[in-house]
């Protein structure tokens, strides 16, 4: 019988909750940071003139808070929610995932909706004219790529993760990984050289800097890390700048701003627990991993690193089963999206955090794939366009050499996770 992706893991969500151990006065702010993050904005709250979404947990939603892109896309309800007048541009579908569109000539993001005609009950928007951008013609023009959202399960635990382990792992076997192929380099801050860590080419420090960029890029809402609104038409802007801060004087949760919740829930949301027997049954699990390392793919999805000593217990000295050495490799013209970022160029791309995959439904930076088989794949890619070979040719070539029995093995491995 020929190898095939057993799907997403069925049962309950393995990840979504508090990080274990977590102390009392923390729990408390979790619990008040999850309640933010899946809080919907509305435009009193800042959200436009421009944005993808209206909520951190519309995203981040698969198979909990915290996740990926769900089943069902809210963006197609979103569009023309409250008397919003928007079009659904042809690569947002109702059971695609979630995405957000970059054009190639500038790099950066280009929020899908407006709220011109919205009227959500906090505020009206019918005198606000600005329009979508026309994605119709900048996709004929070649001009358009894709993201879909990151999990951030346990990213808390990546984010304390020490500069000088990184590197270590990075250059641990490296005599094996460059007869293979495999090389990878950091992404690091421009000011202080620091490694980044967030986002598909780990172009983000830190969780901070994640939240509020996110806040800013995909709601449109401005934050005291991004004060500043996207589109400056003053017809379509209905919230004191920025929207969202920081107040003095109060001694609850309710203190901070929304994007220091949204950091903290990040910080402290548990990573994924992996399945010992499902997918195929704990020999074939085991099998599976043992090939995952044998045939390279453990080279650049590092099992497991260790965060290093912090000032919250729930996060030092914890072992951080992430299946990712958070460092850029070259994917090749194949998975190139043609956007540098930092030091990323055009084809290097974070290796992806593999944990929680048994429950994820969308694969690759743009999610063209929900086939594991597929993802694979497309990680192999010659030289071609302007772009160097993928570093993970010769990988793939070695689990395509594998026997359908092992290569069932390996998934049922990955689906595990």
């Amino acid at each position: 019988m020929a190898q095939s992706d057993p799907g997403v893991r069925g049962g309950a969500a393995a990840a979504g909750g508090p990080i274990a151990g977590i102390s009392a006065s923390n729990s408390t702010f979790f619990d008040a940071s999850s309640d933010i993050f899946a809080e919907s904005e509305a435009l009193a709250d800042g959200l436009g003139p421009r944005f993808n979404l209206d909520s951190c947990g519309g995203c981040h939603s698969q198979p909990a808070l915290g996740g990926s892109s769900p089943a069902l896309n809210p963006q197609v309800a979103l569009a023309t929610a409250s008397g919003a007048k928007n079009t659904v541009p042809s690569f947002i579908t109702r059971n695609g995932p979630i995405r957000e569109a970059r054009f190639k000539s500038d790099g950066g993001v280009h929020g899908l909706f407006v709220i011109s005609g919205r009227n959500d009950g906090t505020a009206d928007a019918t005198a606000c004219t600005i329009t979508q951008e026309d994605f119709a013609g900048q996709q004929s023009a070649g001009n358009v790529v894709f993201r879909i959202p990151t999990p951030v399960f346990g990213a808390g635990l990546i984010e304390a993760i020490a500069d000088p382990d990184l590197v270590l792992n990075l250059n641990a076997n490296a005599s094996q990984k460059a007869a293979v192929g495999i090389t990878g380099r950091f992404n690091r801050n421009g000011n202080d050289g620091t490694i980044t860590r967030f986002g598909w080419k780990a172009q983000n420090k830190s969780l901070q800097i994640f939240a509020g960029e996110a806040y800013n890029v995909e709601m449109g809402i401005t934050n005291e890390m991004f004060p500043d609104e996207r589109d400056g038409n003053g017809n379509c802007i209905f919230a004191r700048a920025p929207n969202s801060i920081t107040e003095t004087g109060l001694a609850s949760p309710d203190a901070f701003a929304d994007v220091e919740k949204f950091a903290f829930f990040m910080r402290f949301v548990a990573p994924p627990t992996p399945n010992t027997t499902t997918p195929g049954g704990a020999a074939s699990i085991t099998r599976g991993k043992n090939l995952f390392t044998s045939v390279g793919c453990a080279f650049c999805h590092t099992p497991s690193l260790t965060t290093h000593t912090m000032q919250s217990a729930e996060l030092s000295k914890k072992p951080v089963g992430l299946f990712s050495d958070l460092a850029i490799h070259h994917m090749g013209p194949g998975l190139a999206d043609g956007i540098p970022q930092g030091l990323a160029a055009g084809d290097e791309f974070r290796t992806a955090p593999l944990w929680g995959l048994g429950q994820r439904i969308f694969f690759l930076h743009d999610g063209r794939t929900s086939n594991l088989l597929t993802a694979i794949a497309a990680h192999a890619s010659a030289a071609g366009g302007g772009n160097v070979a993928s570093e993970a040719n010769s990988v793939v070539s070695s689990f395509n050499a594998l026997s359908a029995g092992s290569k069932q093995d390996l998934l049922n491995f990955l689906r595990s996770l």
